[in-house]
C-alpha cells in the first residue's frame, strides 16, 4: 500500500489521515511530507475570493517523528499564519 494511502485513508478500511479544518474562513488541509523516516511541517491553504479558490502552499524545515504531529504542527503554523497574513497569504 502506497504511503498516501497509509496517510489519508486507502482502500484497507484503516483510520484516515488529517481532516481538513476551518479557520477564519480559510480551509487548512494539513499535508505532511515524507523525508527520511520523519514527516515534514506541510499544509495546504485554500479560500474562496470572487468566486475563484486560492491556494497557498505551506512548507516549513520542521520534522516530526509521526505524520500526526506534523499535521498538528502544521495545522497550529497556518492558523497563525492566517491570523497574521489574512489574504495578503495569496497575493
Amino acid at each position: 500500500m502506497s504511503l498516501l494511502k497509509k496517510l489519508f485513508g486507502g482502500s484497507g478500511g484503516g483510520a484516515k489521515g488529517p481532516q481538513p479544518e476551518m479557520h477564519s474562513d480559510f480551509t487548512i488541509f494539513p499535508e505532511p511530507v515524507s523525508e527520511g523516516g520523519n514527516f515534514r511541517l506541510g499544509a495546504r491553504i485554500e479560500k474562496e475570493i470572487g468566486g475563484e479558490v486560492k491556494v497557498h502552499h505551506l512548507i516549513r524545515a520542521d520534522t516530526f517523528n509521526s505524520a500526526e504531529q506534523a499535521a498538528e504542527a502544521a495545522t497550529l503554523k497556518a492558523k497563525t499564519l492566517i491570523d497574521q497574513m489574512g489574504e495578503r497569504l495569496f497575493d
